[in-house]
């Protein structure tokens, strides 16, 4: 009788057990099926026109066409992405809050930054990769410079004259690597974003950067801009004819940079799940097809882990190049 009473008690605890997890997994399910049943809103760091941007509204587009819910863009420019960044840390954790962002806020920040006002890992969750990209130098187009070995030659005969702009982490990172690894002294001029610091080059008021293709490769095209090195190991398929950074001289420079997609920490895994799929899906749509072709960056997709795994990975990497590089924590 004692052994009969005792297996019941067991059987009812466990099935309490399995009533008591199904319930508390009930919301998260219930809001993965209803999601999304409004607008969602994409935060960008950068200015309307920078690459995160315009890949935020190429996925947008996919994301409406697949939910038939709008999706706002809200670039939240200034301070190295810390503002986008921050104000997405604080929103709801709902899935409404999506942030489109590169290794600017998610690995290099940290490092470039004593105090930062949210924290990468543990306030934002990560939900794919998005794509990634090399960048390209440029100088305007009626500079005297025609190669990467005429620049910095000026530079050494004229230490702290040159001056380069940048409005991202990984151009500020790029250009202070080239400084690093020539041995030259180039003022550094930050600006909010690489459209801004493009505008500047394109007056004059600059000498030269370090910038994400889609930003720059336009204005190459256009005869605005000339072209003299690549950043990464590899030549650009839209520029083939420039060499690679490294090829001009600079030896072991390689600079590359990554978009991806987070949402705020406690999100329910329902949603992130739902969240990856939507996005996965949108980096293979036309539209991003047509950014990726544009910008002469590659799609690049990962699981919410392979995503923080790879996250460490280039926090450490970013790490160790930006202390190479000689810069300190502002």
């Amino acid at each position: 009788m004692t052994r009969s009473l005792s297996h019941s008690r067991r059987r009812s605890l466990l099935a309490g057990a399995a009533l008591a997890a199904l319930a508390s997994a009930m919301p998260g399910i219930a809001l993965a099926q209803a999601y999304p049943s409004k607008p969602v809103t994409f935060v960008v760091p950068f200015a309307a026109g920078s690459a995160t941007d315009q890949l935020a509204r190429a996925l947008g587009q996919s994301f409406t066409e697949q939910t038939k819910q709008a999706v706002v863009v809200d670039n939240k420019a200034g301070a190295s992405g810390m503002l986008a960044a921050q104000s997405a840390a604080r929103a709801a954790p709902d899935g409404y809050t999506v942030l489109i962002t590169t290794n600017t806020t998610q690995a290099a920040n940290e490092h470039l930054y004593k105090k930062l006002p949210y924290d990468p890992v543990k306030d934002l969750a990560p939900i794919t990769g998005l794509g990634k990209g090399g960048q390209v130098l440029v100088v305007n187009a009626s500079s005297p410079y025609k190669s990467v070995a005429d620049l910095l030659d000026a530079a050494r005969k004229n230490p702290g004259k040159l001056s380069f702009g940048s409005g991202s982490s990984s151009s500020r990172v790029a250009g202070e690597m080239l400084k690093q690894l020539s041995g030259v002294e180039i003022l550094h001029v930050p600006y909010k974003s690489n459209p801004l610091a493009i505008t500047d080059l394109l007056g004059g008021q600059i000498d030269l950067m370090i910038t994400d293709t889609s930003t720059g490769v336009p204005q190459v095209k256009a005869g605005k801009l000339r072209a003299l090195g690549y950043s990464t190991q590899k030549r650009s398929a839209q520029l083939p004819e420039v060499p690679t950074i490294a090829e001009a001289g600079v030896k072991g420079y390689d600079m590359g940079y990554w978009f991806a997609a987070y949402v705020p920490a406690g999100t329910p895994p329902a949603v992130v799940a739902r969240l990856n799929e939507l996005l996965v899906h949108g980096v293979k749509s036309a539209a991003a097809k047509t950014f990726f072709d544009a910008a002469g960056s590659e799609m690049w997709t990962t699981t919410p882990d392979e995503l923080a795994k790879f996250q460490a990975a280039e926090t450490q990497k970013w790490g160790k190049v930006i202390k190479a590089a000689g810069i300190e924590p502002e």
